[in-house]
């Protein structure tokens, strides 16, 4: 049965974009059928610990010999890989905090990327190679080329090197910007451009829903 794994990572629980976004998605995949399932987990409500020890982000014939990470904590990080690895699409809130990534989601990026495990270390080796990765950002300006604020998004940019160049995923970003300009005075326009970004990226997050396979 064709399986998606959905984080969310927004701290906003009632008015979130990427909330609504990745939720657009998970319903237009669910809609498939039954047999479209549906892995969750919210980062933030529910957040996973910072990495317990550095070896951890080896596989485990790569680690020091001296090693001995705690046994909780590998078999968290075993569980987190076991649902990516069931996953036949990603699906990723990721909402730009500080012109970065929230920290609730860099703890599960911190155990999913794994030297010899999820991405090549010895030898070519990229388990998750060519499976779709949908990752919704939300941010409260824009970064893109044509803004003042370019190149400081510093989170988009780890999700595509981690997922799409690391791990071998294929990547798809839907962007909704401008999330705070209704909040701040003479940025009207931005905020209304930023809805109109919003609607765009609903449809898409349906659209593919509704379509994308592995």
């Amino acid at each position: 049965m064709p399986n998606l794994l959905h984080l969310d990572s927004s701290a906003d629980l009632a008015t979130s974009r990427s909330r609504a976004v990745t939720e657009a998605f998970a319903n237009a995949w669910r809609a498939r059928g039954q047999d479209h399932t549906v892995t969750y987990r919210d980062l933030h409500s529910t957040p996973l610990p910072h990495l317990a020890d550095s070896e951890l982000h080896w596989a485990p014939r790569l680690r020091a010999a001296s090693s001995t990470p705690p046994a909780a904590a590998e078999a968290l990080q075993q569980q987190l890989l076991d649902e990516l690895s069931a996953a036949d699409v990603l699906l990723v809130g990721a909402p730009m905090y500080n012109y970065s990534l929230p920290s609730s989601l860099k703890a599960w990026i911190d155990h999913v990327h794994v030297l010899g495990t999820t991405a090549s270390f010895e030898a070519p080796a990229q388990p998750l190679a060519g499976r779709p990765a949908v990752v919704v950002t939300s941010q409260g300006m824009a970064y893109d080329e044509a803004s003042p604020t370019a190149g400081q998004d510093h989170a988009t940019p780890v999700l595509e090197q981690i997922l799409g160049k690391a791990l071998g995923m294929s990547v798809t970003v839907l962007i909704s910007s401008y999330t705070v300009a209704h909040r701040i005075p003479g940025m009207q326009a931005r905020a209304e451009q930023g809805e109109a970004q919003l609607q765009e990226a609903l449809l898409r997050a349906r659209t593919l829903g509704s379509t994308i396979t592995a």
